[in-house]
């Protein structure tokens, strides 16, 4: 290793390929797909705690490996996170079939993503949960860039 290899520290901005898999190989995100790279900055909040440690350390060009359980990657699901939602709140002319994904207004203009999980009736359960939460995941990484400042 050369001296001039940056090493991923918590001030650094990462240029990274990642694939995040689920233990039974299935692929649930990747930036191989549109072979773009993703770029963050260490801290910057685009990345957990706990992925950013698998991070640490790692220098521009090295490939890497991290599974981590679903505590350590998206939590586990809460309860709290869905919901029963009239089916009027939603537009009359919208399709809302299980397993759609459905982008929710917030408050403060954000919006949040809810996953379809049921519908009875007029009763429509929404899960605010993140799609992994409760999955064990496989987190592949390629360091591209680091840049330290």
């Amino acid at each position: 290793m050369s001296e001039n290899t940056a090493v991923i520290t918590d001030n650094s901005e990462v240029i990274l390929h990642f694939d995040l898999k689920l233990e039974d190989g299935s692929a649930a995100d990747s930036t191989r797909v549109n072979n773009k790279p993703a770029k963050m900055v260490m801290g910057d909040g685009s990345l957990t705690p706990n992925f950013e440690a698998c991070l640490r350390g790692l220098t521009q060009g090295e490939k890497a490996s991290f599974t981590l359980n679903a505590d350590d990657a998206f939590g586990m699901p809460n309860p709290d996170n869905i919901y029963h939602v009239d089916r009027t709140k939603f537009a009359a002319d919208m399709e809302v079939a299980e397993g759609m994904i459905i982008a929710f207004a917030q408050p403060d203009g954000s919006e949040l993503p809810g996953v379809i999980r049921s519908i009875a009736g007029h009763s429509v359960t929404v899960d605010f949960n993140h799609p992994l939460a409760g999955q064990t995941v496989i987190f592949d990484v390629e360091i591209i860039d680091v840049i330290n400042t």
